[in-house]
């Protein structure tokens, strides 16, 4: 049937159900202002979440928030890769221009998005733990202890990329508390209660019990990384199984895997490699923690990309292959990151040999990888450690954080770490270390909200 005769069967068939419903209404009599009285399913009373169920349906919300806030959104997980050296812009958009070249302006709107994202994830954890408290007592420890984990999660997120300066505000009986700005060391703290706090309810030997504790005890060690205490970080992270994964799930028909997105489908992304002379060779290593293809080759059609440039009609085009579908997981922690904290803390503690047993042990779980060699001094065993944590942990949101603590607690210098030199699209890269706070805090009326407290790493 050709299309134009398509839309009048369809026409035909929405009139005459309108009349249907309208016959039928009028046979039974209905009130038209009855209609005022129905409930509007995308809107939620705050009074219908007053309940075990009600509790109950804002924890999955919040997980649902967390899946948007990262693989499920053009998070951090992804801006923050392009603004470090994981990725490279692939379109025209401006917005991401300036992430990709390092000259981030306060309203700039994909931070801006990402940015909401985040914080509605926190604070949609923030208000399950009310609720559950209040409502659901009785249900498992593990449930509560999830979404502290969501908390601390999005916190350290925060900590780990943006200025000193950052702002947590929150809602108290449903009226907005504006926040302050703490120093990128109170954020970390801030994450890291939150994290005590959910390992403080989470006792028991379920599955559900265990994957939570492994998540918040990862976290745990990432915020004590970030808070210069490798030991503490790796006593954190004891006995959290190397296989663990926490992961976000994704779907054809709901919220879809956005590596594959904007870097597959759309080449918005590419894959970066020796960006700005020190990024990482991701994209040409053929390393099998990052396996990559470029555009329409023999490998990427067999995934389905057939485009031969990006977005920006640009070569070369290279794409990620760890997420291969819209509907792929992504494990935003894991074990893996357990191994590699308790590496630095051994390196840090002086033990090199200990260190490099632990990343060729970790090494060992992937195929096609042979072991390290030492690297013979300490400056080039750092750098070997941090290279170890690139590949393996890339896309998980832990890249801009790394280049900043070299900076911070390895005594690099920014143009050391991060990509400079001429930006491959003209120009040259920017001096920005951290992403600036969005313009739209400074809406906040506290001092200070919404401006840096400085732009140091």
């Amino acid at each position: 049937m050709h299309t134009f005769s398509k839309t009048r069967a369809r026409a035909r068939r929405t009139v005459a159900a309108t009349l249907l419903v309208a016959g039928s209404l009028a046979a039974s009599g209905c009130n038209p202002s009855e209609f005022l009285t129905i409930e509007d399913p995308d809107i939620i009373n705050p009074t219908s979440v007053n309940s075990a169920a009600g509790a109950n349906a804002a924890r999955v919300g919040a997980i649902a928030r967390l899946n948007v806030a990262t693989a499920g959104g053009e998070s951090l997980l992804l801006l923050g890769g392009l603004f470090a050296d994981e990725w490279n812009n692939g379109d025209s958009f401006i917005a991401r221009q300036e992430i990709d070249q390092r000259v981030i302006t306060p309203q700039n709107n994909f931070l801006t998005d990402a940015n909401r994202a985040m914080h509605r994830a926190r604070l949609a954890a923030e208000q399950s733990v009310l609720l559950l408290r209040q409502y659901s007592p009785a249900a498992p420890r593990w449930q509560l202890a999830e979404m502290y984990f969501i908390e601390a999660y999005v916190e350290d997120l925060a900590a780990e990329h943006y200025c000193s300066g950052v702002v947590f505000s929150t809602v108290i009986e449903g009226t907005e508390s504006y926040g302050s700005p703490l120093t990128t060391a109170a954020a970390f703290a801030r994450a890291l209660a939150h994290a005590d706090s959910g390992l403080a309810l989470v006792t028991g030997t379920t599955a559900d019990d265990v994957r939570v504790r492994s998540a918040l005890q990862v976290i745990k060690g990432r915020i004590l990384l970030g808070l210069n205490r490798p030991a503490d970080a790796a006593t954190a992270v004891t006995g959290v199984a190397t296989g663990f994964q926490y992961l976000t799930y994704h779907a054809l028909t709901t919220t879809s895997n956005q590596f594959w997105n904007f870097n597959n489908l759309a080449g918005r992304y590419s894959v970066s490699t020796s960006e700005g002379v020190n990024g990482m060779n991701f994209a040409t290593a053929n390393d099998p923690r990052v396996p990559v293809c470029a555009g329409n080759d023999a490998v990427c059609k067999t995934i389905g990309v057939t485009k031969t440039s990006r977005d920006d009609l640009s070569t070369p085009y290279y794409v990620q292959r760890l997420w291969p579908l819209r509907e792929s997981s992504v494990a935003i922690v894991s074990g893996q990151e357990a191994r590699l904290i308790e590496a630095e803390a051994q390196l840090r503690a002086g033990g090199a040999a200990a260190a490099l047993g632990t990343l060729n042990a970790l090494r060992a779980t992937f195929t096609g990888l042979t072991p390290l060699a030492d690297a013979g001094t300490e400056a080039s065993r750092v750098d070997q450690l941090f290279r170890e944590r690139a590949f393996t942990l890339f896309g998980r949101g832990t890249r801009t954080g790394d280049l900043r603590r070299l900076i911070r607690q390895y005594a690099r210098t920014a143009t050391a770490v991060f990509p400079t030199g001429a930006w491959h699209k003209g120009g040259n890269y920017g001096t920005d270390v951290t992403l600036p706070l969005p313009l739209a805090e400074t809406n906040n009326p506290n001092a200070g909200a919404g401006v840096c407290i400085d732009r140091n790493p």
